[in-house]
């Protein structure tokens, strides 16, 4: 929608006057996956569960040498994270991968042979999972090759490049890092949400050491300031260990944990700082680098509140330990980075949902003593992702809603950002192949086909704008982290996800010219049933349960929904020629049903029941149908196609003038994801191999 029919709407003429050019816009929406894929190949590399793609960053030669020294000094301090979220994610992981980038670049055996192959696909998906543990199913990766093997790539590479110990001889170094790589009954998995375990000494990731769950949350609440209405996210930048019988923090900061890395990160923020043509900006990135200094999380509140007002600039970035998911108490930010640049013309199409956010609250199906009075600053725009790092990468999100603080969100508001040429890059590669396989009917293919592009992306921006910035706690309640535990981060991404689906199917949306028609909403619910309830069991392992935050709760929503419309046939089993379909019969009436579970997430959320949360999770988003899973293994199996997907990222080259000036930046698009991460291991590692 353009800016004349988005101001003839808003000042109350006919909406015809806006639809009439919606469906150029939804043909161009339509096409997108279908140009990147013409002018610029998309995929790069296929292995084990993975796929390795590329995306462009359009407009970027266009911009003038101010903004792309910006845009370079950002990424550098994207990239120079990159150890943390390593390290971050097991103890052992930057030894791990050094002795692996040792061997790709100086083993003086036969590289032609099986064994080494299949080390190759080894170190190809642990440089994929930032570790030795799977990105998604948090489990262990195990190597196709032998231990002796191991040993012979290791003796057969220079010595001096081995992540050896002060004094350790290479076969001291064999004996101590076999059992990291090979052994599955070491460190099996580095995020453990098992409600019968403790939850930290059965998770292997290095945020606690000589830590219990029960400790751990005893020194939380130890040092939380119960007198403030605006609490810091307590333990956010640290790891917690016991030392001398005392639970202590080792906060990431400029001369604490992770220094060398963290000096480098603001050393580049510095610089951009330098060069940013904003006040706002140049403000919040002070905040940001103070932070960095002193470890302080007041003044990492401070950066976000000042980071959520700096909207007038057409460059940005997320830098720092944001998302909680890999710590199974959900404490612990994890390092990550995404720099971006505002696609103005998609922006413009829905940045009205954003306008609009205090009517969806108001419209909401949750309990009136959940919603929000006032919404505050939700601010909305399609972004084009200049570089990722850290968590972000290589598998990435595809939107985000920043920042976390639930007090800051309520007062101050929050930023809503939808990774345009991500998606658009996701688009090009998927092509649709698996739709008639699983679509049931020739009528569901033609809607999935015509209106999928815009109604994920619609669902998208509904989840993160809407979605995570509804709802408000009662008085009194804790943070989800502590109330919900284990389930927060599951229930929360529920949530946001319910909050799209009911309103995607709002005649306010057409009205606004968003989208066309309703067909659109049916496209989206058709594909998220068939996600939930199928398609994604392709990403385990038979015998796997579900774990992954994302994944519980699409299995939750699909699951529920579908047994509690059972009487009235609202979604359909139907099972044809020994094939499984979901069907959908009442479109409203499932609308009404995600109506429903979202007012009792809301209230779950609001009110703090653990047990409640626990209940619905291990009953609808955990467990798996051993048969259906097999069933669409099965069915699965004959496209070329992997479940999970990620990025090469471009890479930003300065042309320098001769006294020291960056006059241009130059963008590439690499094609090897194995020379990418063995440069990224030469350029970017500053921390020790234990920390």
């Amino acid at each position: 929608m353009n800016n004349i029919a988005k101001w003839l709407l808003s000042a109350g003429v006919l909406a015809s006057a806006t639809m009439a050019c919606q469906p150029n816009q939804e043909k161009k929406e339509a096409s997108v996956a279908k140009e990147v894929a013409t002018a610029f190949q998309v995929k790069a590399d296929r292995f084990a569960d993975l796929q390795i793609l590329r995306y462009q960053v359009p407009g970027f030669d266009q911009l003038d040498a101010k903004d792309k020294e910006f845009l370079y000094y950002m990424s550098q301090a994207a990239l120079s994270g990159r150890d943390i979220i390593w390290d971050q994610n097991y103890k052992y992981n930057l030894t791990v991968r050094r002795t692996i980038e040792a061997i790709v670049d100086t083993y003086k055996g036969d590289r032609s042979a099986k064994d080494f192959a299949d080390f190759m696909v080894y170190a190809k998906r642990v440089w994929f999972s930032n570790g030795i543990h799977h990105h998604y199913s948090n489990n262990k990766i195990l190597p196709k090759f032998s231990s002796d093997f191991l040993a012979t790539l290791i003796e057969g590479a220079d010595k001096a490049k081995l992540p050896l110990a002060e004094g350790q001889s290479v076969k001291d170094f064999v004996k101590f890092i076999s059992p990291i790589i090979t052994d599955a009954s070491v460190a099996p998995k580095k995020v453990s949400l098992d409600p019968d375990k403790d939850l930290l000494k059965a998770s292997a990731n290095n945020l606690y050491e000589n830590v219990s769950q029960a400790e751990a949350e005893a020194y939380y609440e130890s040092i939380k300031d119960k007198s403030t209405h605006h609490p810091v996210m307590y333990g956010l930048n640290s790891k917690v260990i016991k030392e001398n019988g005392k639970v202590i923090e080792k906060v990431y900061k400029v001369g604490g944990m992770y220094s060398d890395a963290i000096e480098k990160i603001v050393y580049w923020l510095e610089k951009a700082k330098g060069v940013s043509q904003d006040a706002q900006q140049q403000k919040t990135l002070g905040l940001l680098i103070d932070y960095y200094k002193t470890g302080d999380l007041k003044k990492f509140d401070e950066y976000c509140i000042e980071w959520v007002k700096d909207t007038n600039t057409n460059y940005d970035a997320i830098n720092g330990f944001i998302e909680v998911y890999g710590d199974a108490m959900g404490y612990k930010g994890a390092f990550e980075s995404v720099v971006q640049m505002k696609d103005l013309e998609a922006s413009a199409r829905l940045e009205s949902v954003a306008k609009e956010a205090q009517w969806f609250e108001d419209h909401s199906p949750i309990m009136d003593e959940h919603k929000k009075k006032n919404v505050k600053g939700v601010s909305y725009k399609v972004v084009t992702v200049v570089i990722e790092g850290g968590d972000a990468t290589p598998s990435t999100p595809i939107g985000i809603n920043l920042p976390n603080s639930n007090w800051i969100r309520a007062e101050h508001g929050s930023k809503s950002v939808s990774l345009g040429n991500i998606k658009d890059a996701y688009n090009a590669a998927s092509g649709g192949s698996t739709l008639k396989e699983f679509c049931f009917t020739d009528e569901e293919v033609a809607r999935a086909k015509k209106h999928g592009v815009l109604s994920g992306k619609l669902h998208t921006a509904l989840h993160e704008v809407i979605g995570h910035a509804s709802g408000k706690l009662n008085k009194g309640i804790g943070t989800p982290k502590e109330t919900l535990k284990s389930y927060a981060s599951a229930i929360e991404e529920g949530r946001a996800d319910l909050v799209g689906l009911y309103f995607i199917m709002d005649q306010k949306l057409v009205d606004m010219g968003i989208m066309p028609s309703l067909d659109v909403a049916k496209a989206q619910y058709e594909g998220y049933i068939r996600n939930g309830m199928m398609l994604q069991l392709r990403r385990l392992e038979p015998g796997e349960i579900i774990e992954e935050a994302h994944m519980r709760n699409r299995a939750l929503v699909a699951r529920w929904c579908y047994e509690k419309g059972q009487k009235e046939n609202v979604i359909e089993k139907v099972v044809k020629d020994g094939k499984t379909f979901f069907v959908i019969r009442d479109y409203e009436k499932l609308r009404g049903l995600f109506g429903d579970l979202l007012r009792e997430l809301q209230r779950i959320k609001s009110e703090g029941d653990y047990d409640e949360a626990r209940r619905l999770m291990e009953t609808y988003g955990v467990k798996v149908d051993p048969e259906l899973h097999k069933e669409v293994v099965s069915r699965y199996a004959q496209f070329d196609s992997a479940p999970y997907s990620g990025f090469i990222q471009p890479e930003y080259t300065p042309v320098v003038g001769d006294n020291g000036e960056i006059k241009d930046v130059k963008v590439s698009y690499p094609t090897d994801f194995a020379k990418q991460m063995m440069k990224y291991g030469k350029d970017y590692s500053f921390l020790p191999n234990v920390n």
